[in-house]
Order: C-alpha cells, then structure tokens, then sequence
C-alpha cells in the first residue's frame, strides 16, 4: 500500500513538482500537475480538514483515439494514447458511508450516501460520481467506506478528450483503494488484469454487466470501454493498438521524438445531453443491428461486428452489403442506413487502422497522413457524426503544416487532434488556433488548443 501524504505537504508546488519530475514527467507537465494537486489539497484544507491529515493522490489522464471512430463497442479495434493532461484526485478515508465529492473547479460539491439505492442525478457532474459508488456497492458488498474527494482537472470538459471517462476511472481507483476492493474474492474471481478492469469500468459507463458483476444503470451512453483501456493501461511515448469484447493488446507504436501531438477543441461541447446522447446511441444501435441482421441471413450468432469480421466475414463483405441493402423500412434502420454503418466499421476497422498502424511503425508518415484523413472522410461521409467546426479544423491543421489531422470521440462537436513536427508545433499551433478564432470568433472564448506527447496511464503516486 502507498504511504498517504499530508494536506500540507501536497500544498507544496515545488515539492511536488520534484516528486512527479522523479516519477518521469516532464519538468512544465509536472509544474501542471502539482498545480492541480495544490488547489484540490487545497479545497480540502479550506472544507475543514486539518494539514496533518493523511490523503492518498491518483492522476488520470484523457485520451486521444488516432483512429477507431465507433469501433470499440461493435468489437473493433482503436489507435489510441493517453494525454499529458487529466485529473487529480485527493481521497481521505471518511468515517460512516458518506461521499463527499469537491469539485474544485467549478467550486461546487456533493454529499451522499454510499448505498445500492443511491440515486444518480442525470444530466448534472454528480451523474458520474454517483454512478459509479451505486454500481461499486451492488456488486461489492464491502464497499461501504466513505470517502472525502477533491479533484481538479485541466482537461477541456465534454471535449471529447475523455473527462467523462477519466472522471469515472479517478472516482473507482480512490474508492476501490479506500475499500481495499481488489483483495475481496469477488474481485479476484473476476478482474485480473488492467485491461479486464477496463473492461469493467466501460460497463459502470453503459450499464452492461461484466462476467458475475451484474450490470446497472450508467450513465446513459451504449459506448464501449476503449477510453477506460487508454485511461489505464497506454503508455508514455507510445500509441497503442488495442482490440475490444474482450480488451486485447495488438500493438504498441513509439511516436517518434520528433513529432507532437496537438489538441483542438472546438468550443462545441459534445455534453451527453439528451439529444447528443440519442445520437451516439443511434451509431451503437446501428451497429448491433447489422449484425442482427447478418446472423439472421447467415444462421450465424455472432456477438460483434468485431466477431462476424474475424469469423469469414472479410470474405462476405459483397454478401454482407447485399443482406443489409434488402432490409426494409418497417425495420428499425433503412437498407441504406445499415449499408453505410457497415462500410464504416469494415473501412476503419479492417483497412484504415492496420494500415495507418504499419505505415506509422515504419515512419512513413505521409501515408499515416493520408490513412488519417480517409477516417476523417469516413466520420463525415459515413458516420455523419461531424459538425461543421470539426470539419473545419481537421482541414485547417493539414493547411498549417500538419502531417495529420481528424476529429475523434463521440462525435456532435469536441476535438480534433492533429500531427506537428516538435521544431515547429508550437508556431504551427499558433496558426491553428488563430484560423479557427478568425472563422469562428464567437467560440474563440469556449475553444482550447494545446501540446501533448503521449502520456502515461492512470497512476498513484507513491
């Protein structure tokens, strides 16, 4: 078990920079970071709690998907890599069962009761706190201890970088740890690895149930678990391949040196509000029901499109788009709508990403670029999940010298991340930012630009 360090200690900016500069990050990422831990140390010292009091810190960085638009859930694959930025989050055991959640940021907080009844508060940031302790208490009865957390974030919000996500992953690894949850047999039986505890965390998120912890309500999106596998298993300097249903390693690539990664978030938030919800749930409906329909002209009982694929579907695919432009309106989908949900999938999943994966491996990055804007073409031409900002940025950053650039995420608004040369990504960011603000000055206030390498997975530090 980690040694827990004082309120006052973690209130100590330069201490704290020289800790997490030993822990590897860069000297400015580590300023950042013990910036966050400091405010939400913070937080708590000014909520009563005295500085000799003993708390025990996690921080959980966002995500990039490089590639896999929709894949993840459909049992696919992505291209993905942890971010330099995330959240803090300081936990201090609590006496009785009680939550009490600090969120620094926006100076609000919440109190409430760990217990399997609890009720979240949908469309409200407690949603994702909630959830996850009501889901924790059902399936492990052991979890009853509570918990005082602050956290901190400089993560744009509903940006399509995953703070939702990243959110979720913080509040298990504080409460999981103050519950001391992976010692109860329930957990051994059924997580064993960093990807199986992905796996699970992405089923607190879409309410599925995973192995013999039963499924309950999430938080209102069919997604998959490829941003909680990012979250928690990437690694600095690295793109990783990875497979989902179930989570599997493909590859790992090293971003060379040379190259940064620039984020642009639009200004457009891409919040699960009801109608963006609706239209992220459109895409996973879509997916299960072209296998549905495959497995009822086939006789096949195939999971996933993942699956179908992997099982001889590559061989069928004329076969396939032939089922699927045959179903009827009085299904749920039209023959069309299916036809294109499926030419999607087999494009980014069997041809654009193993692809975009070698050519990236064997430096050859212009054709890593021109894969990268095929998936971009695919989100707006096929997934039509695109808002005009995004298209425009993703154009915009090829236009300032990027070698590649695409949206990633939900969809409906959020980020494009895009590829600069390190001598000159921070004046090629400059103009980015600068195309955008002069197309679209009304969101200049809400939109954020910012460099990253590829960061390092979830982490407690000791």
């Amino acid at each position: 078990m980690s040694k827990p360090r004082s309120l006052k200690a973690l209130i100590d900016v330069p201490a704290m920079t020289a800790v997490l500069t030993q822990r590897g990050l860069d000297l400015a990422v580590a300023l950042d970071k013990a910036t966050l831990i400091a405010r939400a140390a913070s937080n708590l010292l000014t909520a009563g709690l005295p500085a000799s009091a003993a708390a025990r810190v996690w921080l959980v960085p966002g995500r990039i998907e490089v590639l896999g638009k929709h894949t993840d859930y459909a049992g696919g694959r992505s291209l993905v890599t942890a971010v330099e930025r995330g959240f803090c989050m300081v936990a201090l055991p609590h006496e009785g069962s009680q939550m009490h959640v600090l969120a620094c940021d926006i100076g609000e907080q919440a109190r409430f009761e760990i217990s399997p009844d609890l009720t979240p508060i949908t469309g409200h940031w407690q949603n994702y706190p909630m959830t996850v302790v009501r889901r924790l208490s059902r399936n492990f009865p052991e979890c009853r201890r509570g918990a005082v957390l602050a956290l901190s974030s400089d993560l744009p919000a509903a940006a399509g970088v995953s703070s939702s996500s990243a959110f979720i992953v913080g509040v298990y690894l504080a409460m999981a740890a103050i519950n001391d949850l992976p010692a109860t047999e329930t957990f051994r039986r059924n997580i064993d690895t960093p990807e199986s505890l992905s796996e699970y965390l992405g089923t607190i998120e879409n309410g599925r149930t995973f192995r013999q912890l039963a499924g309950d309500r999430g938080v209102g999106t069919f997604g998959g678990s490829e941003d909680h596998t990012a979250i928690l298993c990437c690694q600095a300097g690295q793109l990783s391949q990875y497979a989902f249903c179930p989570v599997r390693l493909e590859r790992l690539i090293p971003l060379p040196a040379d190259l940064v990664l620039a984020v642009a978030s639009s200004g457009v938030r891409a919040e699960k509000t009801r109608h963006t919800m609706e239209q992220f749930n459109r895409a996973s409906r879509l997916a299960a029901a072209v296998v549905e329909a495959w497995n009822r002209a086939s006789g096949k009982h195939y999971g996933t499109l993942g699956d179908a694929m992997a099982n001889g579907g590559r061989e069928a695919v004329g076969e396939i788009r032939q089922v699927l432009a045959g179903q009827t309106e009085a299904a749920s989908f039209s023959g069309d709508e299916l036809v294109r949900r499926f030419d999607h999938f087999y494009s980014e999943n069997e041809q654009i990403i193993p692809a975009a994966a070698a050519a990236l491996a064997a430096g050859d990055v212009a054709s890593f670029g021109a894969l990268v804007d095929r998936s971009q073409a695919g989100a707006e031409e096929l997934l039509d999940n695109q808002v005009e900002q995004t298209i425009f940025l993703a154009r915009s950053a090829r236009q300032c010298g990027g070698l590649a650039a695409s949206a990633f995420g939900a969809g409906f608004g959020g980020s494009v991340w895009a590829l600069f040369a390190g001598d000159r990504a921070a004046e090629q960011l400059a103009a980015w930012r600068q195309a955008y603000h002069r197309a679209y000055p009304d969101l200049a206030d809400h939109a954020s630009f910012f460099l990253t390498r590829p960061g390092a997975a979830a982490f407690e530090l000791t």
